[in-house]
């Protein structure tokens, strides 16, 4: 499994909004350049986030966008399975429930066990990251003056 670039700028955009949570909209252009994603990309993952709830925009002179969360309600697998869809390594794990012809040993494959506890396991990382808990993690590191560092 490999988390594609929309994955990654969405968690980036993400973060970038809870750092500055409660200060007002902040402009797409201001999150691109210190996330250093393309402005026309950052609309397209934005627009995904604000269909699924976790962004909301504000019109106007002083707009862009906020988070609709406390980045504490928000976790990093909530945006990558938004970015990406479900979390699996293996296409038999995803649900099929209109396909039961996923795969013909699906019942009696040995190694699916072991791909659904790899996915289990990194489902249940992603899920214990919040938003809040990176921006954490930032001023621990003594960043936080320092709001010009990319998540990169």
């Amino acid at each position: 499994m490999k988390i594609s670039t929309k994955g990654r700028y969405g968690v980036a955009a993400m973060y970038d909004l809870a750092m500055n949570y409660g200060q007002g909209a902040i402009s797409l252009k201001s999150i691109a350049q210190r996330q250093k994603i393309s402005e026309n990309y950052l609309e397209q993952i934005i627009s995904t986030l604000r269909k699924a709830g976790y962004v909301k925009s504000i019109r106007g002179a002083q707009g862009g966008y906020t988070l609709s969360k406390d980045p504490a309600q928000i976790s990093v697998g909530d945006i990558v399975r938004v970015m990406e869809g479900p979390i699996a390594l293996v296409d038999c794990l995803l649900d099929h429930s209109n396909d039961h012809d996923c795969c013909e040993r699906e019942d009696i494959c040995v190694t699916r066990d072991v791909w659904a506890k790899v996915s289990d396991s990194i489902n249940l990382v992603v899920d214990s990251i919040s938003l809040a808990d990176l921006c954490r993690e930032e001023k621990l590191r003594g960043d936080v003056c320092d709001n010009e560092k990319s998540l990169f």
